[in-house]
């Protein structure tokens, strides 16, 4: 396989912006597919202050191939001044779904 296969995840504090941040990330082909966690609760330090709030967390499958258009296009279209952003290494995994993976992720 040319491209390893990785999970990016970010998250977002309104659901139908977590369904469109994913179903638009997989309509564009910059990831196979794409997880919404359901709402879980974050507390962080921003701005000096300890704050809470809820969240979805999205996880998306690709390649590091497609990794650099895929985090752009997600930092252009998110709310968050600060975005999370982490990316996640596959070590393993059945070969039909990483292979699935990358060529769905696969411009056309």
């Amino acid at each position: 396989m040319a491209s390893e296969i990785v999970v990016a995840q970010t998250t977002t504090d309104d659901e139908d912006r977590a369904m469109a941040l994913a179903r638009g990330a997989v309509e564009s082909r910059l990831a196979a597919g794409a997880h919404i966690d359901p709402p879980l609760t974050a507390v962080y330090r921003w701005k000096g202050k300890i704050e809470t709030a809820q969240e979805w967390r999205i996880s998306y499958k690709t390649t590091t191939d497609r990794l650099p258009e895929l985090e752009a296009w997600v930092a252009q279209r998110h709310s968050y001044e600060v975005p999370e952003w982490v990316i996640l290494p596959v070590i393993g995994g059945s070969e039909a779904y990483l292979s699935w993976v990358a060529e769905q992720s696969t411009a056309r």
